[in-house]
């Protein structure tokens, strides 16, 4: 069965953007940018919140029409077009670019996808983005994987990746990697009892 992989950049206190949405904080060089996009091109499909898809899907759809655009990013708008998409809202009316509306969170029809198999969604993990989203995931034990890129910096107060809660994950460090800007790759398993 493949795996939800729950993939954010953090800063080193652990939060996932600054004041106002800020993420001008983020290192993301090629480097970092290119390890990212192998990645999300291996995916069956990425899972997110409304305003994570709006932040996507304000920028990618045409990003690579600029032809300063870094080699990096125009693959990446390439990927983000073609790769299945499915939002999480309750308020969004129409969503393009490949793009499935979902409701609700229903564990039983997110294990049904994770089982899915067909020429819409095909092979590969399904990869999660967006913090309120991730939150609900995790709270349902829908996360298999977590796959944080952390920032070399410190950005003091902001939203927080993960929220307070009385439950306790375990995790096993299944990989690290540190890029050449100080950005750190660290990938974890989410133990099952």
């Amino acid at each position: 069965m493949r795996k939800i992989v729950l993939m954010m950049s953090v800063s080193l206190d652990g939060y996932m953007e600054g004041p106002d949405r800020d993420i001008s904080w983020h290192r993301v060089d090629d480097e970092v940018h290119q390890d990212a996009n192998d990645f999300v091109a291996g995916m069956a499909g990425l899972l997110s919140g409304r305003v994570t898809h709006d932040l996507m899907a304000d920028f990618w759809p045409t990003a690579d029409a600029d032809p300063e655009a870094p080699a990096v990013m125009a693959e990446f708008a390439a990927i983000w077009r073609e790769i299945p998409k499915y939002v999480y809202s309750r308020t969004l009316e129409h969503a393009d670019w490949n793009t499935t509306i979902v409701r609700e969170v229903v564990p039983e029809e997110v294990r049904a996808l994770k089982e899915r198999r067909d020429a819409e969604l095909g092979p590969g993990d399904l990869a999660l983005g967006g913090a309120e989203l991730a939150a609900e995931f995790l709270r349902h034990g829908l996360v298999d994987q977590i796959r944080l890129y952390v920032h070399p910096v410190l950005i003091g107060r902001g939203k927080p990746l993960f929220p307070d809660t009385d439950t306790v994950t375990g995790l096993h460090l299944a990989e690290s990697r540190t890029f050449g800007n100080g950005v750190v790759l660290l990938r974890y398993d989410v133990e099952r009892d």
